[in-house]
């Protein structure tokens, strides 16, 4: 039986990942399901402008909120989603059939890390795939709060109606 030894990915490493092909398939199930109403977990479904097209660009995540605000973390740098919110700015967060108009705010290395700090708390789940993906090894708090500067945080802000 072999053991595969996960290190966890640091400096310019960071901007050649690549999310695994399995990815893919599952977003779009994950969007299909969504699409149909069925809501699934705490997902939700981000959508932006494409920086290029300029057409609706789709990707679920899990937002999570944090002193009465709502973020949501790129576990790849250089993920078009994570590329597109920061080009456009403004985009959809969809739950079910419901979707809320948000503006994408950025953050910066130093607001980033408290977020980053109690994600592993927030999303339990998704801390296996920050360690499938080689970003974390245990997945703890320090080690999320250490990806601030090379993963993306964005806190996302409802876009008044009025």
């Amino acid at each position: 039986m072999s053991h595969r030894i996960r290190q966890r990915v640091t400096g310019s490493e960071m901007s050649d990942l690549k999310p695994p092909a399995w990815l893919k398939r599952m977003n779009k199930a994950v969007m299909a399901m969504q699409n149909l109403g069925i809501v699934t977990g705490p997902v939700r479904v981000l959508t932006v402008p494409g920086r290029k097209s300029g057409e609706p660009r789709s990707t679920p995540a899990t937002p999570f909120t944090l002193h009465d605000s709502l973020y949501v973390v790129g576990g790849y740098p250089r993920a078009d989603w994570v590329l597109n919110a920061r080009a456009a700015g403004t985009g959809t967060v969809t739950r079910g059939r419901k979707s809320d108009r948000v503006t994408f705010v950025e953050l910066s290395f130093e607001e980033a890390r408290p977020v980053l700090r109690a994600f592993p708390n927030k999303v339990p789940r998704g801390v296996g795939f920050f360690k499938r993906a080689g970003l974390v090894q245990q997945g703890t708090a320090d080690e999320f709060e250490s990806l601030a500067g090379r993963c993306t945080v964005f806190r996302l802000d409802a876009v008044s109606t009025a």
